[in-house]
């Protein structure tokens, strides 16, 4: 098992709840309520990790981070893409300096 193995089957559960029916799946409900609900959901989520951030409770810190990577997958799963695809991304960047890799994106 992987580091990121957990990444991977939470994709694949948040796209199998996709189409499930929303009174008994919180992903199906926000799938329901469209993109815009969705993208709210995660603007609330990083704004409630950098509050506990500020706050310094690591535990807060991780619990809201872990918020945040979910709606983030659900953003991923709504444009049909798979936390493999930000990984392969991340991978692509590895020893690339942060300066020269937003230099590269014009």
């Amino acid at each position: 098992m992987t580091r990121n193995d957990v990444l991977a089957r939470l994709g694949e559960v948040i796209a199998a709840r996709r189409n499930a029916e929303s009174a008994t799946s919180y992903v199906s409900s926000l799938f329901a309520a469209g993109e815009d609900a969705i993208l709210k959901k995660l603007a609330e989520e990083a704004a409630e990790t950098v509050l506990a951030a500020k706050g310094g409770d690591k535990l807060d810190i991780v619990r809201e981070t872990a918020d945040l990577w979910f709606h983030s997958l659900v953003v991923l799963a709504w444009h049909g893409l798979k936390p493999e695809d930000v990984l392969a991304e991340l991978r692509r960047r590895e020893g690339i300096s942060g300066i020269d890799e937003k230099k590269s994106r014009g």
